[in-house]
């Protein structure tokens, strides 16, 4: 298999359409390497989340290309790998799971990134009514080995509509619901990745499903029978 770390860092030393257009062998081989390993997570994934079932890799993995129409960075690519397992597709503000492939700073994560308004006001009403289920959740011993805590930024002051004395204002401060957890190049490699990252998915099972309780009930109006 083509070493991703490899390709990456020389990738990141000569971001430019003229270096990529030299490479670009050696790009294809790397995605299709990706494109395969995305497919068998994908097959892992849909084995709980049955939604995913018909998905192809491609519907999960990144374009290398960036997006500089309103960037200062005029860098053309991206210098890392990326998929994004969500039922609703890697645009959609479903819960997702994550796996980011950078040299040195590689990790898997899960949950909702920066909700729209609507999509968060229904997250925290979801944690003004069943707090302590998420809490749970994330002080589950095998889960808070592996994630620790929620990620992200947090509101100074309580969000409208509710009070700073309220048993759970620190989760209903987050404007994110996120976890992650780190992923070492050695395990990159060796392609030990796909274990962890399949492990660390199927952990984050009980915080998509609450996540979706409340993003379901915000799309359709109903909430996971």
């Amino acid at each position: 298999m083509p070493d991703y770390l490899s390709f990456l860092k020389a990738l990141a030393e000569n971001n430019s359409k003229e270096w990529m257009d030299a490479n670009r062998d050696w790009y294809q081989e790397v995605r299709a390497v990706f494109l395969e390993d995305v497919a068998e997570l994908l097959e892992g994934v849909s084995s709980w989340e049955p939604a995913l079932t018909g998905f192809k890799a491609k519907d999960c993995v990144f374009r290398q290309n960036r997006d500089i129409r309103f960037s200062a960075n005029k860098a053309p690519y991206k210098t890392n790998l990326a998929a994004y397992f969500s039922t609703g597709g890697k645009k959609s503000n479903n819960p997702g799971y994550y796996l980011h492939i950078q040299p040195g700073g590689s990790f898997i994560a899960g949950g909702i990134w920066m909700p729209p308004a609507d999509i968060l006001k229904k997250i925290r009403q979801e944690i003004d009514y069943s707090g302590e289920e998420l809490l749970k959740i994330l002080n589950e011993p095998n889960f808070k080995k592996h994630f620790s805590s929620l990620e992200g930024e947090q509101l100074k002051t309580s969000p409208r509509d509710y009070d700073a004395e309220h048993p759970h204002i620190d989760l209903l401060r987050y404007k994110s619901f996120i976890v992650s957890t780190p992923v070492a190049d050695k395990d990159i490699v060796s392609g030990d990745f796909k274990t962890k990252t399949l492990n660390a998915f199927r952990l984050m099972k009980p915080f998509h499903d609450f996540l979706h309780q409340a993003v379901d009930e915000a799309e359709s109006g109903e909430g996971l029978l």
